[in-house]
């Protein structure tokens, strides 16, 4: 199959053709980190695994996600969308061939893993098509093509579990897995179609293997140690901080980097944003993966009935975008954002076992905000903050940070939960995602470079 003819776009005009296969390739990652929620339980009962090794298939996705989120950044700004996604799309189809048939749970954590770089590439590839076709028209900030974007990249990790639910009760957990397939295959079929040859000179990324390798090191280290932290684990602070060292010392060497650390060396802006990325989906999981295993395993709602309790997220979360998707107002949104979240997180700690389902979908609706808000918020710094020749890879970033929050979380979930989501574990999560909402509030107060639009990077 080749590219189909394609007529010119008009020159101050978006082409409308390009968002199928964007928004297609952005929710890859997003809904399989997601998806899995309601699945964890079902998957460790049918294959005899507690829930300390059903948390690798959500941690293996993040890793994977942390380490090719930046590279194939670098990739697309190197190669071109096109090219790095249909690549993305075939990875993503091959690990939803073997998960479907995996006969253990580390079959299954290496499914996930594929699953993880193979998603990558989409929401880099799609960051890098807006640009160009920002830099095309001439209109600087396409929000209404952004707030697209946020909506399926962001909101759509809501329907998730509400999707894990249906296809569980129909087809089993392993479906769960099969629905990749389908995704990679559409995928490839739309990226050929649509997706036009790079309009960038098509240059020749080296692959910093020694930089992926320290900064493997240094985030495995670090994640064994918050899985389980004990006084015996604490030798491991010493690879987190030698990889860590020689990751930032070898990095400021290279021509050609894995992260681009003299990128964040010279935008603080940049960095606050990944910060606030960080923050942001520690909750934002926290709440996806925490709250849904308590539902079940405390509150005893079946997967299906606590996929559809997180409906109210995505459905705020989606009028909020479209509410404030034109207007930038970045510190507004942050600080709006964090509040609704300090709000939610109060209102799990008040959860019992008992707690009447009122209460659930309050917490689901409260948290819509912040769904729609920060997230959205965050992109549109990024889009502004970085440079036109690097979107590529400050855009993979973003989700490499957006994703350490995410490990963060399950990680804690890992910890605080044990082998059963009771309540007293669920509200050491709720304190632990409080303190990060409190502190994502000061840092968007204290944030002054926010105030009106922020500067362009280029």
């Amino acid at each position: 199959m080749t590219a189909i003819a394609r007529r010119p776009s008009p020159p101050d005009r978006f082409d409308r053709r390009l968002l199928s296969p964007m928004m297609l390739g952005s929710i890859l990652n997003p809904i399989n980190s997601s998806i899995i929620a309601v699945a964890l339980v079902p998957i460790g009962i049918a294959l005899g695994a507690p829930a300390r090794e059903t948390t690798w298939l959500i941690t293996g996705l993040y890793l994977a996600t942390a380490v090719g989120q930046p590279l194939m950044g670098r990739l697309v700004d190197a190669y071109g969308a096109r090219r790095m996604f249909l690549i993305g799309s075939a990875l993503t189809l091959l690990a939803g061939v073997i998960g479907t048939f995996a006969p253990n749970i580390w079959v299954l954590v290496a499914a996930r893993v594929v699953l993880g770089f193979g998603t990558c590439a989409g929401y880099p590839s799609a960051m890098r098509l807006i640009r160009d076709e920002g830099d095309r028209t001439g209109v600087d900030s396409p929000a209404a093509v952004l707030s697209a974007l946020s909506i399926t990249t962001q909101t759509i990790s809501v329907i998730g579990p509400v999707l894990g639910g249906v296809l569980i009760d129909a087809g089993g957990w392993r479906s769960t897995l099969a629905i990749n397939v389908l995704l990679g295959a559409a995928g490839l079929v739309l990226g050929r179609l649509y997706l036009p040859p790079s309009r960038r000179p098509v240059g020749r990324a080296r692959i910093d293997v020694v930089g992926i390798v320290l900064f493997t090191i240094a985030l495995v280290s670090l994640l064994l140690l918050v899985m389980s932290p004990s006084v015996g684990r604490l030798w491991l602070l010493v690879p987190v901080l030698a990889a860590g060292a020689g990751f930032w010392i070898c990095e400021l060497r290279r021509a050609d980097p894995f992260i681009d650390v003299r990128m964040l060396r010279a935008s603080p802006a940049l960095v606050r944003t990944y910060l606030r990325s960080v923050l942001a989906a520690l909750v934002s999981y926290g709440y996806i993966y925490g709250f849904t295993q308590w539902m079940q395993e405390a509150r005893g709602l079946s997967p299906s009935l606590s996929g559809l309790v997180l409906l109210p997220t995505f459905a705020v979360g989606i009028a909020v975008v479209a509410l404030t998707g034109r207007r930038e107002a970045l510190r507004g949104k942050l600080i709006v954002g964090s509040l609704a979240q300090i709000l939610a997180c109060a209102m799990v700690l008040a959860l019992g076992d008992r707690s009447p389902l009122v209460l659930l979908l309050a917490i689901a609706v409260v948290l819509g905000i912040p769904q729609g808000l920060l997230n959205l918020a965050n992109q549109n710094a990024v889009y502004r903050q970085a440079r036109s020749e690097q979107m590529g890879a400050a855009a993979g970033l973003l989700r490499t940070f957006m994703y350490l929050g995410a490990i963060g979380s399950s990680s804690a979930s890992g910890v605080l939960f044990g082998r059963r989501a009771d309540t007293g574990g669920m509200h050491d999560l709720g304190l632990v995602m409080l303190a990060a909402a409190v502190l994502l509030l000061v840092l968007a107060v204290a944030d002054r470079t926010l105030g009106g639009r922020a500067a362009r990077g280029d």
